[in-house]
């Protein structure tokens, strides 16, 4: 399974939960980093553990953790691997584009089977990250994203093997 760091197959997992609008830039204290780290090793642990591991009462862990949540700086899900699902096909595809980025980015951010989108520098303009069923999908796919306005021209990078994911960065 291959994905961004803080993004999971929409494919694979369901609906993603909603993402609060960022506000101004949160940084976590020391303590708030030392309990997402305990939700990365194990994101069902009880409040009550974690606040043992770091030193606060179940009530404030479980504050602090809403207030991440609410501030957009973590996500609680399920990952999954795609391919025990039935999806057997991830890439990465290097869009170029003509006209306004963020346009484009929008629209494809909608699709359901993309679940990574990001503007970028360099020899593409955008990077999405696609899990498909098979080369059928990731093929009628592909024709939806050529299909979209300002798209000149991809590249695909189909992904053969997986060789590290990680989940526990940021808090160090």
């Amino acid at each position: 399974m291959a994905h961004s760091p803080r993004m999971l197959p929409s494919a694979a997992r369901g609906d993603d939960p909603p993402r609060p609008p960022r506000t101004a830039a949160v940084t976590p204290d020391d303590i708030s980093k030392q309990i997402i780290e305990q939700l990365q090793e194990d994101g069902r642990r009880s409040y009550a553990s974690i606040g043992k591991a770091v030193g606060l009462s179940e009530a404030a862990v479980r504050q602090r953790v809403q207030r991440l949540q609410d501030t957009g700086v973590m996500q609680i899900v399920a990952v999954t691997d795609p391919l025990t699902l039935g999806f057997r096909r991830q890439t990465m595809i290097g869009i170029k584009c003509e006209g306004d980025l963020e346009r484009v980015a929008e629209h494809l951010a909608v699709l359901e089977e993309i679940d990574y989108v990001v503007i970028t520098a360099g020899s593409f303009d955008l990077l999405i990250e696609v899990v498909c069923e098979d080369d059928d999908h990731l093929l009628e796919i592909l024709s939806r994203v050529r299909a979209v306005p300002s798209v000149t021209s991809t590249e695909t990078f189909v992904y053969l093997k997986l060789k590290k994911q990680t989940y526990s960065w940021g808090t160090r």
